[in-house]
C-alpha cells in the first residue's frame, strides 16, 4: 500500500456466499475469509479519541460480510473488486487493499487456499 503509514486492518472476516462458477457453487454456497487494509490518515482520531474521525470497523464488517452473502459472482476477482469499492464509498480511505480466500474452491488436488489479491485507490 503506498498511501501514507496509518492503516486499519480487518482479517480474517468469515462470510458465507454462494460464489463460483459450477452449479454447486451456487446450490451449496460455502464460507469465504475477506482481508481488508485500509490506508488512511488517523491522526485526528489518535488525538481526539472520536469514534467519528475513523472508519468503524465493526460497521465496515456488516457492510463486507453483506456483499459476501449477496448477489453470487462467478469470479473472486469481481467479488474483490465489490469488497473494495464498498471500503472506497468512505471518503476518508486513500487506499483499499482486499483478499478474498476461498479455501474449498473445487479444486481436484490437496491446497490449502486459494485467494484474489486487489489493491484500488480513491479516485
Amino acid at each position: 500500500m503506498s498511501a501514507g503509514g496509518d492503516r486499519i486492518r480487518l482479517t480474517g472476516l468469515r462470510a458465507f456466499g454462494r460464489h463460483g462458477v459450477l452449479p454447486q457453487e451456487r446450490a451449496e454456497g460455502q464460507e469465504f475469509t475477506v482481508d481488508v487494509a485500509l490506508a488512511l490518515d488517523l491522526r485526528e482520531a489518535g488525538r481526539t479519541d472520536d469514534l467519528a474521525a475513523t472508519v468503524h470497523y465493526g460497521e465496515l464488517a456488516d457492510r463486507l460480510v453483506a456483499v459476501v452473502g449477496g448477489e453470487p459472482v462467478d469470479l473472486i476477482e469481481t467479488l474483490a473488486e465489490r469488497l473494495a469499492q464498498v471500503c472506497l464509498a468512505d471518503a476518508r480511505v486513500r487506499e483499499a487493499e482486499v483478499t478474498v480466500h476461498k479455501p474449498h474452491a473445487p479444486i481436484a488436488h490437496p491446497f490449502d487456499d486459494v485467494a484474489v489479491t486487489v489493491v484500488r485507490s480513491a479516485a
